[in-house]
């Protein structure tokens, strides 16, 4: 099908994007790699006024070193953070579920950014952003403000964003010298994951000092496993104990049932997956 019709703007600031999109009003949308964007339109499942294009906006694709952090702009392509340095030497559990995104096709046009701003609880780069403790850098009229993950994603597709921000910048606090490890289940290599889980943890002596653990699709948005993190604090890295914590994964969850799997199947796999994962990430 073929969308319908809309104006089209590519400003080339942060600040004209959103005077764009506060003069465009609740009928516009933002268009980051398009990956989820597009095929709604095709379909016409949205029909936005006006479609504003954050491509032309070069600040929003850096990656940086901004002290204790690693600053991603909003619209830097998956690949870019596949093979940006700063990320394997800091970040490396975010390379690693990167690495999974769909195809190579899509990593090369969608956007860490557009990613989460599309917020679908089977995305694999939620649970990364809420284990990791990240922070969302959101521009709007009022000016700058910094939103941390655990309260970035609200609902089903549903984020802290108001119609009128944008997104700019996700900020990493340095992981450096941390195991990390993303394990996901799905039935081919493009599709959703029925669940994934995101592993970093440091160890002192083969025992686990600190450990973060962020679950995709078992909830309406990503979650954060903090009865496996407390269980695992103070326990040796061995396959028993790993297993043994990995058993609270379900705290706090409501898997959903759907055509892919059951509920309950997706408790099993999450047991099983954050197991691997965390003994993954420990070696």
């Amino acid at each position: 099908m073929i969308p319908a019709p809309f104006d089209y703007v590519r400003p080339g600031t942060v600040d004209e994007a959103v005077r764009a999109l506060s003069e465009a009003g609740e009928d516009a949308k933002i268009l980051a790699g398009g990956q989820s964007l597009i095929p709604v339109l095709r379909l016409r499942l949205a029909a936005p006024s006006v479609l504003i294009d954050l491509g032309g906006i070069p600040e929003l694709r850096r990656i940086r070193d901004d002290g204790d952090r690693i600053a991603i702009g909003a619209m830097a392509p998956h690949d870019d953070v596949l093979r940006d340095e700063l990320v394997h030497e800091h970040v490396g559990l975010l390379a690693k579920a990167t690495a999974t995104v769909a195809d190579n096709q899509t990593r090369h046009r969608g956007t860490l950014g557009g990613s989460l701003a599309h917020a679908d609880p089977a995305g694999d780069l939620g649970g990364v952003a809420l284990a990791l403790e990240a922070e969302f850098v959101i521009a709007g009229p009022g000016g700058t403000r910094t939103v941390p993950a655990d309260e970035f994603f609200v609902d089903y597709f549903t984020t802290a964003l108001g119609e009128d921000e944008i997104l700019t910048e996700v900020r990493f606090p340095k992981y450096t010298g941390w195991g990390s490890h993303y394990e996901k289940f799905n039935r081919t290599a493009q599709s959703w994951s029925m669940v994934g889980i995101a592993a970093a943890v440091r160890t002192e002596g083969g025992t686990i000092a600190e450990a973060r653990v962020g679950l995709s699709n078992m909830g309406t948005t990503p979650l954060r496993a903090r009865g496996v993190e407390e269980a695992l604090v103070g326990q040796p890295a061995t396959a028993d104990a790993v297993r043994a914590a990995a058993q609270r994964v379900t705290e706090g969850t409501a898997a959903p049932s759907d055509a892919d799997a059951a509920a309950d199947y997706r408790e099993h796999l999450a047991r099983v997956l954050t197991g691997r994962a965390v003994l993954a990430a420990a070696s």
